[in-house]
């Protein structure tokens, strides 16, 4: 659907550099990067309101790296919205009209569905000074989607809405995406859009991109240690490969820890990460089949709410989450003796 090949685009202050990305058709991508590391340049470079240096964009197996944005059948939603102060809700919708030749009997069902769907009939009269934050993002998502674009493209469109307007949102982008068939790729910092949107992720840093994969293996199985940072693994460890091919260890020279992956490399080092929610949080041995389990002492507690972040010394320290209900029937205290559980298959080696 979308294959960028070799792009490069140079600024004076910032390049992105050597982009190979593929996006199948229907795909809802992510697109997760630190700030300035080139999620914006890169949609605006698909978009074509930026322009190449090198490189190829192909949308439906079309050379489009030098089409005009009109001819490209992208559309694109920024983190500010960008509605028109003087046009009424209608008049914005209906705005890439004047660009795009549709069908006027087709054009009248789309708007008349974008309306019900995103709940805008009874605003289509108002202004957007007279908006809520949460009706003008349903606006230009209905912009947007009015051309009938084969790929949308979201730049952090949930970043500015209060956490009730964030979820509706969500729920309305989720069906948006099902429905339309469109192919949606958006930039995001929150890990909860992600999760509950994504079929596939890319992670950017400086200009290149990290990594490619689903949702579960950019979370689980981060391949560098930037990555393995962002995505908030927490626990980072290195050592060098010991054992048998029955029981295979990471010794980080105050630890050994078992993990699963097929590797025989005795000596070589590796790092490797452990997420804190694979950490079972005991007060006693648990029996279990998990082969990694550690006594150790808990040397910061974190509250995060719903959520309890303990770090725990274990020789190396390790990061553990935990449910508030289970922080609060186990009443753990910073200088408490705890264990740490976790399987042999949680650990994973880059």
């Amino acid at each position: 659907m979308i294959k960028i090949k070799g792009l490069c685009v140079d600024f004076p202050d910032f390049c992105l550099k050597n982009i190979n990305l593929s996006i199948n058709r229907g795909d809802f991508f992510v697109l997760l990067g630190p700030t300035g590391s080139g999620k914006t340049l890169l949609l605006e470079a698909i978009a074509g309101l930026v322009p190449v240096e090198r490189g190829k964009i192909y949308i439906n197996g079309i050379d489009v790296t030098n089409l005009p944005p009109e001819d490209r059948g992208v559309s694109i939603v920024y983190q500010d919205l960008a509605l028109f102060p003087h046009l009424t809700v209608l008049e914005n919708i209906k705005y890439g009209l004047h660009f795009h030749k549709i069908d006027k009997i087709q054009a009248e069902k789309k708007l008349n569905w974008l309306l019900d769907q995103l709940k805008l009939r009874p605003l289509i009269g108002r202004f957007p000074v007279n908006l809520s934050g949460g009706e003008m993002q349903r606006v230009a998502l209905a912009r947007a989607l009015m051309i009938n674009p084969s790929v949308l493209l979201l730049d952090e469109p949930l970043s500015s809405l209060d956490p009730i307007f964030k979820e509706e949102i969500r729920g309305q982008l989720k069906k948006l995406h099902q429905e339309t068939g469109s192919t949606f790729l958006m930039v995001t910092h929150d890990f909860t859009d992600i999760l509950f949107m994504a079929s596939r992720v890319a992670v950017i840093n400086e200009g290149k991109i990290e990594q490619v994969g689903d949702v579960e293996e950019i979370f689980q199985r981060p391949r560098s240690r930037f990555v393995a940072n962002f995505v908030e693994a927490r626990n980072i460890l290195c050592g060098y490969l010991t054992g048998s091919n029955n029981h295979r260890y990471i010794d980080t020279g105050k630890i050994k820890v078992e993990f699963a992956e097929n590797t025989t490399e005795n000596g070589k080092k590796v790092y490797f990460v452990i997420r804190p929610e694979d950490i079972i949080v005991s007060k006693i041995p648990l029996q279990s089949s998990a082969r990694n389990c550690y006594l150790g002492k808990v040397t910061e507690i974190t509250n995060r709410g719903a959520i309890i972040y303990l770090k725990v010394d274990v020789g190396n320290e390790l990061t553990a989450m935990i449910t508030k209900a289970s922080f609060e029937q186990m009443s753990i205290r910073e200088g408490d003796s705890v264990y740490l559980t976790f399987k042999a298959s949680a650990v994973h080696l880059f």
